[in-house]
């Protein structure tokens, strides 16, 4: 049941969480889902969409130090929704303008940490030999 998840997760360099609050965490639905895989998470990049009534941003504490344990570079830009001021009757989404420069910045990190990791995640051996160094 996990083979078609961790090959999912597997295939990609970069992942971008969107969290709600619950009880100053993440959901349990999206912490079980992190827990499935290991290995699958390791030397990748992570961002971050969070809301709530404090924005989310306790829950979002809380994933940065799952993403530590799994391997996973966190970028420091992250998008803070707020249920009051952005989601009219706390229901329909309806973002401020600022969040789109937040969103843009947040991106481009994940992207550029993404394609550096590649690196890391390479054999050894090809990282020596286009270094043009020999193991």
């Amino acid at each position: 049941h996990t083979k078609r998840w961790a090959a999912k997760i597997a295939s990609f360099d970069a992942f971008v969480f969107v969290t709600p609050e619950y009880n100053h965490s993440t959901s349990g639905a999206l912490k079980n889902a992190i827990d499935f895989l290991y290995a699958e998470w390791n030397n990748k990049a992570a961002g971050f969409v969070s809301y709530g009534s404090a924005s989310g941003v306790r829950a979002v504490e809380h994933l940065r130090l799952i993403m530590a344990e799994l391997q996973i570079a966190d970028v420091r830009a992250q998008v803070m929704l707020s249920l009051s001021a952005d989601f009219e009757n706390y229901s329909t989404f309806k973002p401020a303008e600022q969040h789109k420069k937040t969103l843009n910045t947040m991106l481009d990190q994940v992207i550029a940490w993404g394609q550096a990791m590649k690196s890391v995640r390479q054999p050894s051996g090809e990282n020596s030999e286009a270094a043009g160094t020999r193991s």
